[in-house]
């Protein structure tokens, strides 16, 4: 074989065997990347209905009623979520606060008088059966109810106070330290944001001890639990932390954008809401761990979310009733 003929078979013979160092075709990133938050005015979504209930606001969804407190009136009005009426309005001995909880065939009022107190409303006959002032003197946030209990921030010192509801006394203290406030029940597990030591604190209802206490952001202020997950918003740096309720860990900070104040969060119907004077409405995908929607405008600060409909304080007079569909589905 002629010479030029032999390099050229050994050329082949080089360029055709592969080797470790042979370039492989590079497999391309098919991971979602979000779609940046939209930002819109608040009134573009347009309510389902309006309910005249002014002042300082707390909203609770129970079982078969919405329920809105008025701080200013000093009272409470049921509205049936079926009729969009509303059925009742009960005026109370002080102004409620705090936030509401349904149990044991009442709803649970903060009362923000002096002294401060727990009414207990029977929602049969709509009147006051017991106020609890024995060991509350602040009210801090909402109360909860799990294990036979009635549970409340009971103090500034953040003594959480359980309260048997068969002798509308307290039975058990469990110290979390200064800043704690609201409670917030989970399948097994209450949860308290403590803004001093910036954690959320779990408890175990059964036995009223600390499981855990989590760091979170600043000043947490508000705990809903939903969507696969725990839930802190942080009013100091206009955050939100994902904790997994089965490690006791954050997996996820979401960064809001907006300063939050006196803020207040719910979760479901697939998505996480939060609600502030700063921002009357953003919801926050929990797929992706990033804000979805920003509305701004008037409104904003108290918040519930039941009966298929967002329970917003949509303005200083007016609670208005949004379909959460609705929401998500207005980009423009």
């Amino acid at each position: 074989m002629p010479a030029a003929s032999k390099f050229l078979c050994l050329l082949l013979t080089v360029l055709l065997v592969p080797t470790g160092n042979s370039v492989q075709p590079q497999e391309k990133d098919t991971k979602p990347v979000a779609a940046p938050a939209v930002t819109l005015p608040f009134a573009r979504l347009k309510a389902e209905a309006t309910f005249d209930v002014s002042g300082e606001r707390v909203v609770l969804a129970a079982a078969d009623a919405i329920w809105i407190g008025s701080r200013e009136t000093s009272s409470v009005v049921r509205i049936d979520p079926k009729t969009g009426k509303i059925t009742q309005t009960v005026k109370l001995a002080a102004p409620p606060c705090g936030g509401l909880v349904e149990g044991f065939g009442a709803l649970w009022i903060p009362l923000c008088g002096s002294p401060a107190g727990l009414a207990r409303l029977d929602t049969k006959t709509y009147e006051v059966a017991a106020t609890i002032s024995r060991g509350i003197s602040t009210i801090a946030g909402a109360p909860a109810s799990a294990a036979r209990s009635v549970w409340l921030v009971a103090d500034q010192k953040g003594t959480l106070l359980r309260i048997d509801p068969e002798t509308n006394a307290g039975i058990a203290e469990i110290h979390l330290g200064a800043g704690a406030r609201g409670v917030v029940s989970g399948p097994d597990a209450l949860w308290v944001p403590v803004s001093s030591s910036q954690a959320v604190v779990r408890i175990n209802p059964n036995n009223n001890l600390i499981v855990e206490t989590i760091k979170v952001g600043k000043q947490p202020r508000s705990v809903s639990v939903g969507e696969g997950a725990v839930w802190s918003l942080n009013a100091g740096d206009g955050s939100v932390s994902r904790i997994d309720p089965k490690t006791n860990k954050v997996t996820a900070t979401v960064t809001l954008g907006v300063k939050i104040g006196e803020g207040q969060m719910v979760a479901g119907e697939g998505s996480i809401w939060i609600t502030s004077p700063a921002a009357p409405l953003i919801r926050v995908d929990p797929r992706t761990n990033r804000v979805a929607q920003i509305f701004t405008g008037a409104g904003g600060g108290a918040m519930a979310l039941g009966h298929g409909s967002l329970w917003i304080a949509s303005s200083p007079k007016t609670v208005s009733r949004i379909d959460p569909k609705l929401v998500e589905a207005t980009r423009y």
